[in-house]
């Protein structure tokens, strides 16, 4: 039995000074030619017959699919414990959020159609496991109908310990572990400058990015007066490890200052001999001195800094590599325009440099209110004076541009520029996908099934 992680981080070597914590940051930095892209979806399981929220175990449940998935298809348990949590096959994942959320997390790819590839194949392979049961799932940034009550709890010990902890810092983090669902791109940078210029053009942008795939507006089967309900309840999540991060843009910005800023991030739990312990109220610069009164004269490794880094939620999140986190999930189709729509103005000098142009004299108060826009009012927000419309049709032009000299072409000589379609339609109307589930439900009676029947996967 493999467990999900089995060592045991006290027979590792200690983490000596900040600089190393830094210098970890900057090992990502790697050449153009080796940059890939690392694609991850969330999604919503359920019971077809009474669309109930899938279990965490028993007969039909969480457990039985990841199980059928290792009989099936070849992939390796690992375990937490007695309970069967993850799986791993080919550098790709399935992981468990913390209301059951079944996450693939792709392998470093180079192109969108290999990563719509990928994502074809495990929603194949979880199609083929789960029908049989009467199981269903379905990518929506929000459970549309189930109280946070009805949502499994993944019996995972770090799980525990942010579900203790999350009602201190804000009102809806429990939401936002149990009941909402993203899909995210974790994209590579040359170097420290390449890095910087990506993570302020995309920070800036990731707004527009939540407008452009707002699909979360019920809350227990009724409007909830958000075009993303996912996105609103981050800004009430815990203000020490979320947000826009306006020191990104501050003059001399790199992998030291987020270093600084990660070191002053409130720890949730350090792991060893097996278990999670509670860290809770200390930082890590505590941790890096010894001074946890929980594993006292402990010092951390750098496992242990990997695993802290997790725990910041920021619009975008600097590892080895960059996050783009503004993005409710979605179907097949969104779940392939997300890569699509950052590789194209990230992964290209020219795109980069001319969406920077677009952003590059916004201030911190239009960035935060243009977060808190995009979430209620989706692409009839504003910033700077500008129409979301407008923008988003100017920065998808940018990433189709992009897309275009990448020149990476699928069996049949077309490029990745078509996955950018879901979004240029939303650009032209003006309207969210958040809309069409708003119209689909009122059209049956405010019956919410409806967005079962139509969009499960």
């Amino acid at each position: 039995m493999t467990q999900l992680d089995a060592s045991t981080r006290g027979d590792l070597p200690p983490v000596e000074s900040v600089s190393e914590l830094s210098a970890y940051l900057a090992s990502g930095a790697k050449p153009k030619a080796d940059w890939r892209i690392g694609t991850e979806h969330e999604k919503f399981g359920f019971l077809t017959d009474t669309l109930a929220p899938l279990p965490f175990s028993g007969e039909r449940s969480i457990e039985t699919v990841l199980a059928g998935l290792s009989d099936r298809f070849g992939w390796e348990r690992l375990y937490e414990g007695d309970h069967l949590v993850a799986l791993k096959k080919d550098g790709a994942s399935i992981t468990l959020e913390p209301g059951g959320q079944f996450e693939l997390s792709g392998a470093p790819l180079e192109t969108i159609h290999q990563t719509c590839n990928e994502v074809h194949t495990h929603l194949a392979e979880v199609k083929a496991v789960s029908d049989p049961m009467g199981v269903g799932f379905i990518g929506l940034g929000a459970a549309p109908g189930w109280s946070r009550d009805d949502m499994p709890k993944v019996p995972k010990g770090r799980y525990g310990i942010m579900r203790a902890y999350m009602p201190k810092r804000g009102d809806l983090g429990l939401d936002m572990m149990h009941r909402t669902a993203t899909v995210q791109v974790n994209l590579d940078f040359a170097d420290e400058a390449d890095m910087v210029a990506k993570f302020r053009t995309s920070l800036a942008l990731q707004p527009l990015a939540t407008a452009l795939f707002a699909n979360s507006p019920f809350t227990d089967g009724k409007p909830n007066g958000f075009r993303s309900w996912r996105a609103h309840i981050w800004t009430d999540t815990d203000p020490d490890r979320t947000g826009m991060l306006d020191f990104v843009f501050e003059d001399g910005f790199g992998f030291e200052r987020y270093t600084e800023y990660m070191l002053d991030v409130p720890m949730y739990f350090v792991w060893r001999d097996g278990e999670y312990i509670d860290a809770t109220g200390y930082s890590f610069r505590d941790f890096l001195k010894g001074e946890l009164a929980v594993a006292p004269g402990v010092r951390p490794t750098i496992e242990d800094w990997k695993d802290h880094l997790s725990t910041a939620f920021p619009e975008v999140r600097l590892k080895t590599f960059l996050e783009m986190r503004g993005a409710d999930s979605g179907s097949w189709g969104r779940i392939c325009a997300l890569p699509a729509f950052w590789v194209g103005l990230l992964y290209d000098a020219e795109s980069l440099s001319g969406a920077w142009d677009l952003v590059k004299d916004w201030t911190p108060e239009q960035r935060a209110q243009f977060r808190l826009d995009a979430a209620e009012k989706g692409m009839h927000a504003e910033i700077a004076g500008r129409h979301l419309r407008e923008l988003a049709q100017d920065v998808l032009a940018l990433s189709s541009a992009g897309l275009k000299r990448r020149a990476q072409l699928d069996t049949g000589g077309t490029d990745e520029r078509g996955f950018l379609e879901p979004l240029q339609e939303i650009s032209r109307t003006g309207n969210s996908f958040a809309c069409t589930l708003m119209r689909d439900v009122k059209e049956a009676g405010g019956d919410i099934s409806v967005l079962f029947e139509k969009y499960a996967f």
